[in-house]
This record gives structure tokens, sequence and C-alpha cells, in this order.
């Protein structure tokens, strides 16, 4: 069918470009995802560059409805959380959910509208992809940012995942967007080019900025499957943390670690002198312990304001303190407007502190060689989707930081593909940094990655268990690290402005 007597029927149109939406959602849950979502985003441009030629609000509309498609699909599970767990109307759970993606969908039709300014057919083929990229980086900032489900993280299952080391994910970004746009025009030539890119990227591959430090340590990740329906029940309470704490100080390891808030409890508060006899546990064992459970700090003589913490325990340390940096709006604290929101989520302790950017990274000292410490810069639940902040924070750290640890509960989102697009978010972050990723989750997936963003071991979602494994400490920065998105905004922002510039002159 061709693009103008599609256009010719609004109704149809539009019901395709939300379809064509639902497809690039549903195929990066796909084996090769990143493959398979070029060659439809290719289709996608192709109909999107022939369509709202001359109006910016149509241009808008066509890239709104595309992502209203997308986000739909892909954060659907977030009406479980709402629903399901937090007791809201299916009503006004369906509600959130279509907000939430109209909102992210407006970023999909700034990025249609933008590269349409841009007419120079010299200058479209970049201008194009740099659109989107900028749109995609104020999805990461605007409102405190939500750069969930970006094209980048299906990549790591895709062609472009070596250049990620160099420039980050909104680099993957770029390329993915500019392979498709080449690709929508399947001429013999562009095919060529593409080919030719996707084997120049492959050969800086080659090039690793992180090397192996020390020999591999003992790891053992938690999952302790634990409903989120009953974290608010006191019985229950406690028999997550009797679960937790037996299954922490039944044998030694250089690194344990279990999830976001196994301790549902204020640390200060903690029943059973739990957290005395895992100390003694580490003072015994050498061993070293990451903890998620909620911080109680005080603010002023008698207020007092609860975080998302993670604790370490070290041999013969003060306890180490990680407090939750970039907070879950609605979740972790509230909006100004929207208490209403929050009470009918029925979400205890939903108003957390924040804590600051730059906390040290927690200092391990293997059994094998305690001369010799490993850090890890730790981050909570959504924190490992923003790569630039931890590449900042591993830019600025005293300390050289050889692991990339999450602690998470999704147990929130039930059987979903959120903890499989998590997954891969984590994959990118290692593949940014160049560091070895360590997941402990409550229902899954709990994993171990690689420097270079594989998935080495893993637990099935939705058993108790833990993983017994042992990882290699890397050291070095990648030039993401040490450089951020500054080099892809920068070449985004010219691409643009030379060719709106020239988006009057003649081919």
């Amino acid at each position: 069918m061709q693009s103008s007597r599609l256009q010719a029927n609004p109704i149809i149109y539009s019901a395709l470009l939300v379809f064509l939406g639902v497809l690039l959602a549903v195929a990066s849950e796909l084996p090769f995802s990143g493959y398979i979502q070029i060659v439809l985003f290719a289709y996608t441009l192709y109909i999107l560059n022939r369509g709202s030629e001359t109006k910016s609000s149509q241009a808008f509309r066509d890239g709104f409805l595309l992502g209203l498609g997308y986000f739909v699909i892909a954060l659907w599970w977030i009406f479980i959380s709402l629903h399901d767990v937090g007791g809201m109307a299916i009503w006004l759970s369906s509600l959130a959910v279509l907000a939430l993606a109209s909102l992210m969908a407006v970023y999909f039709g700034l990025a249609n509208l933008i590269a349409k300014q841009v007419t120079h057919s010299a200058w479209r083929s970049l201008a194009i992809p740099a659109a989107w990229v900028l749109t995609e980086y104020l999805r990461g900032q605007i409102f405190t940012g939500f750069p969930w489900m970006g094209f980048a993280e299906s990549q790591v299952n895709g062609p472009f995942a070596n250049i990620a080391p160099y420039l980050g994910g909104l680099a993957c970004t770029f390329l993915f967007i500019w392979a498709a746009l080449q690709l929508s025009q399947p001429r013999l030539k562009s095919i060529a080019v593409v080919l030719g890119v996707v084997a120049i990227v492959q050969v800086l591959g080659i090039w690793s900025f992180t090397s192996p430090k020390d020999s591999p340590i003992t790891v053992r990740l938690i999952q302790g499957n634990f409903e989120q329906s009953l974290k608010f029940n006191p019985a229950e309470i406690l028999k997550q943390i009797h679960f937790y704490r037996d299954q922490i100080i039944k044998a030694p390891a250089d690194l344990i670690i279990v999830p976001e808030t196994a301790f549902p409890w204020p640390e200060p508060d903690i029943p059973d002198q739990s957290m005395e006899r895992i100390q003694a546990f580490v003072n015994e064992t050498d061993s070293h312990v990451l903890l998620g459970l909620i911080g109680k700090i005080a603010k002023g003589d008698t207020a007092v304001q609860y975080s998302n913490r993670v604790s370490g325990f070290s041999k013969q340390q003060p306890i180490y303190h990680y407090d939750k940096h970039h907070l879950v709006p609605f979740g972790e604290f509230i909006p100004p407007g929207f208490q209403w929101f929050v009470d009918a989520f029925k979400v205890p302790m939903s108003d957390f502190a924040r804590g600051s950017i730059d906390q040290a990274p927690f200092s391990i000292r293997p059994r094998s060689n305690p001369d010799r410490p490993l850090y890890a810069a730790i981050s909570i639940c959504y924190e490992d989707i923003f790569g630039n902040e931890i590449a900042t924070r591993i830019r600025n750290s005293r300390e050289p930081v050889n692991l990339l640890v999450n602690v998470t509960n999704l147990a929130w989102f039930g059987q979903s593909q959120a903890p499989m697009q998590q997954l891969r978010l984590s994959q990118l972050r290692s593949l940014e940094t160049g560091l070895p990723s360590l997941r402990a989750t409550n229902t899954g997936i709990t994993a171990v990655i690689d420097e270079r963003g594989r998935v080495i071991a893993s637990l099935p979602q939705f058993v108790q268990g833990e993983l017994d494994i042992r990882v290699q400490a890397f050291e070095g920065r990648t030039p993401y690290v040490i450089w951020g998105n500054w080099p892809i905004l920068i070449w985004v922002l010219f691409a643009l402005g030379i060719g709106y510039w020239r988006r009057t002159r003649p081919n």
C-alpha cells in the first residue's frame, strides 16, 4: 500500500502509526532485537518522511501516535504496580499508564517535528537522527527524566553496541536512527554504506579501555522472591528479615548482596539484633555485605525523614551508607500538587530523602588480597537507567571504581517485561563503563554482567535462590566515562544547526 493512499485516509494512517509503535515495542523483547528494530524503524521512517510534509502540527501528531503505541506496550507493567499491588482503581491505573505513555510520546512527536524543519537533502541524513537523539536526551532530563525503553538498550543485542564505550547510549541511538533512515530508501549504495559502518563499529570492539584487576572475588547474590503485597504486613516483614539474615550469615564470601529493601524496616529499629548478627559474621569471616533497607535520617531535633538505602558491612569498620539519589516520582517523592495521587496509590513512606550525587563507592578488601581494595559504585532500582549520572559518579570518584552494583525490587511489576528491560539497561551501563555489573533483585532478574555487557550468569525469575560466582573486577576508564554525553550532544547540535541554517538553500 502506497504512503500517499494511506495518508488519504487519516484513520487508517493514524492506526498504522500506532500499530508500528506497538510492533517496535514488541520487537525489543525478541532475540536479535537490535537488528529487528532497525528494519521496522526503516519502514516507519519511510511512512513518516512521506507524511506531514508541510504542517508542523501534523508532523508532531504523527510522531506522537507512533510513540503512543510504543510506550503503552513498553510501559504497561506500571498498571500492575498501581492496580494489582497498589490497590488503585482499574480506570485510574489505566489512565495513569496512558498519561505516562502520552508524556513519553511527546518526545517522539518533537523528534519528528524537529526533523521536518531540515529540508536540505545533504543534511537530512544527519539531522533526522540528531533530532531523535536530542529529544531522547531531553526525555532523560526533564521532570527528573525517564529514559526507559530507549532504542539504545536493544543495541546490546544489535550491531552498534561497540560504540557505547566511546560515546554512550545516545551514540547507539544516533546510529540506530541513521541506519534505519538509510534503509528506508533501500538502494544498493545505502545498504553498502550501512554495512560499512556496522563493520567499522565491530572493529572498534577490538580495543578495551579497562583491564582486569587482581584475582576474581567470590560473590553471592541472594534472591528472596517475596511478594510485594506482603511488604507492609508486620509478620511477613519479620519473616523476610529472618530469611535474608540467615542466608547472609550461612557462608562467607568476599561480597554478599541482597536486594533493595530486603529489610523493609527503618535501619535503627530492625528487630532481633539482625544488624548486630550480620556485623559479627562479617568480623569473623572477613566477608562484605551490601544490604537494602530503609534509612532513617534526623531532620532537626524531632523530625525524621526516611531514605531508600543500601548499608554496607565490613570488618571492624563503621557501617557504609548509600542513600538513593535519583528518586522515582510518586513512589519515592511527591511532586507538588500530587499528594492526592499518592494517597490513592496507598504507598507508605513515599516521600524519601534524596542522597547526594557524589556518594563514595563501597570498599571491598578481598580475603585473598586485603591490601588491594576494590571499589563498587552502588545504584538502587532505576538509577541504572541514567548512564550519564553513573559515568559522572565514576569520573568524580576519589577512589577508582572497579564494579557496578545494582539492587532492585521489581516485585511491583509482576510477570511483565520490566525485569528484562532493566537487565538490558544494566548491560548498556557495563558497555559504557567497561565494568562488570552485579544485580541483586527480589524476584529477578538477578544476574552478573561482564565488562562487555554480556550476561554470564543469572537466576530464573520468581524463585528463591542464590547465585554463587567468582567475578573479575576491572580498572580503568572508557572514553564515555571521561567525556560523558558532551561529544554526542555537540555533534547533534552541530548537525541540527547546520541543517536548519541551510534549510532554504537549494540542494
